[in-house]
């Protein structure tokens, strides 16, 4: 998702932050080239005239040319007026109407309207612990409500019992009278769609309009349709009127045009993005964060929702338990490989992390990409038990069964056990006597430079996996604020790496990330 506006945006930007003095003529050059990236992206013409005409405005006034570090002021206002594009704050499905509240999907066949339903019905159902009952009022496409019936079997969530013949305004009007007698918070209809837009589709939706009288009708759109998406919801939204947007595949579409062009266009938010195929795979939309990672600030926040959404508390538990005697063994290290690509692997974590958003290519061509993960869990997972448990029984004709079971060969296994030594010394030193250990030291270190010294937690650190997301945007201001990702703080350079985390390497990563935790080298 944006990876091709993110590449040009950071190098352009890079270029004005490297420099002691802007002139109006620098700005107008880069001004340029930022046009041209956001055309290439895909973005709506009139949307890139009038967010570069905004910049400009701000950009060559005489307090910006002459500040202590223009360059970085640019990018701060470029920051800005992206979140400005975006629209602002972040803006969720409206569940404040008596129960049940209507919610109804509306967009083209194919756009993925009754899987994002189920991934919508999901969300609320786990988040928000609602009652949810969904209705497919599809009743041309072949097997369309029993794709929905089967998504409600997948996900254990209520659908209405399909009865042949009715009209798609009647299944509303049954929907919604169903969600009344069942106690349901939230109703949902996934209505038809069409390979595009004609008269009967629009006075049918019209139809169920009026019929079920939704909250929230939200259109679902697909973002490689690119400028089309745009000229989609313009005529959903003169004819049906819709409340906000879904967009889906956003995890396919490297350029996101269609994403930024929307908000700007219908002057509706976009509420969630679909990311993936899974049900879980669908986040909500926040102009801020999504202007971070544009400009290669990172997204602490979301990486900190991730990991609260995917670790295991138990087991999260167990580790720190076992790193506080200095235990580390190959079903530890299986662990911490899985848990890395449940949070969406060497590539998701490394976009989310301020300044790291260039290292993912350098990654790759070193080897060190989300293949090496499923590599080396295919190693560990053809030892034995007591192999995993105690690595030094591996002798030559151990791992010449291991490298046949696994498909790989002895130097594979060999980096696979180097990686892990490494990682067991670390966690010899983190968990060690005297202060804590150093990883309650280095962690400690960190909430007293955010301010946080009186908080909870490991060594002052929150539990993060208990904080809810307001707390966590006040979190990363409060890092902001000691400098850490800061917007007008210009572009973390790669070498200087998180503030405040010293330089180690971390192991089995051949050079290291520089500036990654700051543990001390050993003698």
């Amino acid at each position: 998702m944006f990876e091709n506006l993110q590449d040009r945006l950071g190098s352009i930007l890079n270029g004005l932050t490297g420099r002691g003095s802007l002139s109006e003529a620098d700005v107008s050059a880069a001004l340029r080239e930022v046009r041209r990236a956001l055309l290439e992206a895909d973005v709506a013409l009139d949307v890139v005239r009038s967010f570069t005409d905004k910049v400009r405005e701000k950009a060559v006034g005489a307090e910006i040319l002459k500040s202590i570090k223009p360059g970085q002021m640019v990018v701060k206002i470029v920051h800005d007026e992206l979140v400005d594009m975006l629209g602002g704050e972040g803006v969720g499905i409206d569940l404040h109407a008596p129960a049940p509240v209507v919610v109804m999907m509306v967009g083209l066949q194919g756009s993925g309207k009754t899987t994002t339903s189920a991934k919508i019905a999901n969300r609320l159902t786990t988040r928000e612990k609602k009652k949810v009952l969904m209705a497919s009022l599809d009743t041309r496409r072949p097997a369309a409500q029993e794709q929905l019936r089967q998504l409600g079997v997948q996900t254990n969530i209520d659908t209405l019992p399909i009865i042949a013949g009715q009209s798609p305004t009647d299944i509303a009007a049954r929907a919604v009278q169903a969600a009344k007698l069942g106690g349901h918070d939230v109703v949902i209809l996934d209505t038809a769609g069409r390979t595009h837009i004609d008269e009967p589709l629009m006075v049918e939706m019209a139809d169920i309009k009026k019929k079920a009288n939704p909250h929230e009708i939200l259109l679902v759109a697909d973002s490689l349709t690119g400028q089309d998406a745009v000229n989609l919801a313009r005529n959903f939204d003169e004819r049906v009127g819709i409340t906000g947007l879904v967009l889906t595949r956003m995890d396919g579409d490297g350029r996101g045009g269609a994403a930024l062009s929307m908000r700007a266009v219908t002057g509706k938010p976009i509420k969630l993005i679909g990311t993936g195929e899974k049900m879980s795979e669908l986040d909500e939309f926040h102009p801020r964060r999504i202007a971070d990672r544009i400009l290669g600030m990172g997204d602490i926040v979301s990486l900190v929702e991730r990991a609260a959404e995917t670790i295991d508390a138990e087991k999260a538990k167990a580790m720190a338990e076992k790193m506080a005697k200095g235990k580390f063994d190959l079903n530890d290290l299986a662990d911490q490989l899985r848990q890395m690509q449940k949070m969406g692997g060497m590539g998701g974590i490394m976009g989310l992390m301020p300044g790291m958003g260039g290292m993912k290519d350098k990654l790759s061509a070193a080897g060190l990409d989300d293949k090496l993960f499923k590599r080396q869990l295919a190693i560990i997972s053809s030892m034995t038990r007591q192999e995993r448990s105690n690595p030094d029984l591996l002798k030559h004709s151990r791992k010449k069964r291991i490298a046949a079971g696994s498909g790989t060969d002895a130097s594979d296994i060999n980096k696979l056990l180097k990686m892990h030594r490494q990682m067991a010394d670390m966690m010899k030193m983190m968990g060690g006597k005297g202060k804590g250990g150093m990883m309650k030291q280095m962690m400690g270190g960190l909430a007293g430079k955010m301010g946080l010294g009186g908080m909870g937690g490991m060594g002052g650190m929150p539990d993060l996996s208990n904080i809810d997301p307001k707390q966590l945007e006040a979190l990363q201001k409060q890092a902001e604020a000691a400098g850490l990702g800061k917007p007008g703080a210009g572009l973390p350079g790669l070498g200087s790496g998180l503030p405040g985390l010293g330089g180690a390497k971390l192991p089995g990563l051949g050079g290291g990330f520089p500036g990654l935790p700051g543990l001390p080298k050993k003698k």
